[in-house]
């Protein structure tokens, strides 16, 4: 998806923004009560009255008809289930925490039969959607008889932070469980988790962890979750987390003087997701092949942090910049608190495990052109010597 998502809990719901003024009228199609926004129908379970029917137009009912239809292809359920057969799902956890079964295909593996970092991310996005279908049914459905409020303020989800800690690739032809669920971030934010681990082995080889926030889309300025979304959403937010940091760390904005630099990247239509932005996994390909070949031919992805400042749409030609930290990973580290076992710093000073053996990298991803430049996404990657 896009950085700065559209949809958190719901993708119909939050998929964009109606004002609310823009209600042409109320009907009803095969008993069902419609709001139709600019001649497109949006289906809402309610009773109406004689007084509330009036003629629908020819394009509202095709439209109707070709959401109904989608809806049936993905066969959405329409109530909570604990297990989703067609997507190796199920529900743990009292029906709070999703779990996928999934296999590493040859497709999603490089010339070192491992998962590409393309192909994990690319997990965590269809594992949490996919979740969406199964856990958040009946919140959805509560969610949209509160649509109005979204239209009149504005409010969307947005995704403003994505952490991935890999502690060991996939490799092919394994089989993986892939665990993901929410929790509260701060006062006015979300929090969504992830595990994967082998299902062998039982070891968890990928965590990540993202914040999110409600965003006015006009004003492009954070706002308060509202107390009827936060009613809906909060009992399901758990307690657990993928892994702790022990201080957030700012990602400082590169300059003209970084050392590499990718200019006039335009994006691809095979780049944009369903939203019409272009896919943050797109994003990470772009800082990544900014960085000399020889490096990543040693040198192997064991952390990534982002701080998402924008989307990004076809229409723009994007710079990538990145520049090798010269503060050493153990001088960084080593007056920070490393007593969590979940936390990259403590897995790196076991056993002095803490020399030369370890790289980090600060990005930037800015869009270009004649006014002055935007930023779409501030990044830090920490890397690996490969054994």
């Amino acid at each position: 998806m896009n950085a700065l998502y559209n949809l958190a809990l719901c993708p119909t719901s939050c998929s964009h923004s109606t004002p609310k003024h823009n209600t042409k009228w109320k009907t009803e199609v095969n008993g069902t009560a419609t709001v139709a926004f600019k001649g497109k129908a949006l289906s809402r379970a309610s009773s109406v009255t004689g007084k509330q029917r009036r003629i629908v137009s020819a394009a509202s009912v095709t439209e109707l008809t070709r959401v109904s239809e989608t809806k049936c292809r993905q066969n959405i359920p329409t109530e909570k289930q604990l297990v989703d057969p067609f997507r190796q799902g199920i529900i743990t956890e009292g029906g709070v925490r999703y779990r996928q079964t999934v296999v590493i295909r040859s497709y999603e593996v490089g010339a070192d039969k491992t998962a590409t970092l393309e192909s994990i991310l690319n997990l965590l996005q269809v594992n949490y959607l996919t979740e969406t279908f199964c856990v958040f049914v009946k919140i959805t459905e509560s969610i949209l008889k509160h649509f109005t409020l979204k239209f009149s303020n504005n409010l969307i989800w947005v995704v403003t932070r994505k952490q991935v800690q890999v502690d060991e690739y996939p490799i092919w032809g394994e089989v993986m469980e892939v665990d993901t669920w929410v929790g509260a971030s701060g006062k006015n934010g979300m929090r969504r988790d992830w595990l994967i681990r082998s299902d062998v082995t039982g070891e968890v080889l990928v965590r990540a962890t993202s914040t999110w926030v409600m965003m006015n889309q006009q004003t492009r300025r954070l706002s308060k979750m509202p107390e009827v979304v936060r009613a809906e959403i909060s009992p399901w937010f758990i307690e657990n987390k993928a892994f702790e940091e022990e201080i957030p760390e700012k990602i400082y904005k590169l300059d003209t003087n970084a050392n590499f630099t990718n200019s006039n990247l335009k994006p691809k239509r095979s780049d944009l997701d369903m939203n019409h932005h272009v896919n943050n996994v797109k994003y990470v390909n772009w800082m990544l092949e900014t960085i000399p070949h020889k490096f990543l031919e040693n040198y192997q992805l064991t952390r990534m942090t982002l701080e998402y400042r924008r989307e990004c749409s076809s229409s723009d030609v994007v710079e990538s910049l990145c520049k090798p930290e010269e503060e050493s990973f153990e001088e960084r580290h080593q007056d920070r608190n490393v007593d969590n076992g979940d936390s990259l710093a403590s897995v790196l000073f076991q056993d002095g495990n803490h020399s030369k053996s370890f790289k980090a990298y600060t990005h930037l991803l800015q869009i270009t052109g004649d006014k002055e430049s935007e930023e779409i996404v501030r990044g830090r990657t920490i890397w690996r010597r490969k054994l």
